[in-house]
């Protein structure tokens, strides 16, 4: 399924064919923007392929990555966590966002979070969308607002990276 097409970036919801090159963007993610991850690029490293496969989409329904190609090459992602529990099965939490420098600032990013909310918003269920960044990140900011998301609050030193202890912004965004 396609979402949005902006100029050269189709974007569509990957699949366990797509593994390898999600697995490639990731760790680079996890490289060139160590302080937006809760988890080290040496960790996710040592993932077994059976786990990215499980990150882009859970046979449970539980999980669902987008992705954006250029010229057959994976440029842009973001995924979707659904929740299987009854009383938060209505939220799901927006993760792994990240666009290769060489395509910033074209309205990818933009594009991305668009199509993580119309894939959220085709099930019925969900009712909100929740989202962290790490303080500082005025870029993701400036992004998920002009999608709609709020900040409700920010957990004080929530992550160590090498600057020090920095918080975490949460966010959400309703779709009722």
């Amino acid at each position: 399924m396609h979402f949005i097409e902006p100029g050269m970036y189709p974007i569509r919801i990957l699949t366990a064919a797509d593994a390898s090159a999600y697995r490639s963007l990731m760790l680079e993610a996890y490289e060139q923007a160590p302080d937006a991850f809760t988890a080290t690029a040496a960790e996710r490293r040592a993932e077994p392929e059976s786990w990215w496969i499980r990150r882009i989409g859970s046979a449970d329904g539980l999980a669902t990555s987008l992705g954006a190609w250029q010229n057959e090459q994976l440029v842009g992602t973001v995924a979707l966590e659904y929740s299987a529990k009854p009383k938060t099965r209505h939220a799901a939490l927006v993760l792994g966002m990240y666009v290769q420098a060489a395509q910033r600032g074209q309205g990818l990013g933009l594009a991305l979070m668009k199509a993580a909310v119309a894939a959220a918003s085709s099930r019925p269920e969900i009712l909100a969308l929740n989202l962290t960044l790490t303080e500082g990140n005025e870029p993701a900011l400036r992004l998920y607002r002009s999608v709609g998301f709020v900040t409700w609050g920010v957990q004080p030193q929530a992550i160590r990276i090498e600057a020090g202890l920095k918080g975490k912004v949460h966010m959400s965004l309703s779709l009722s």
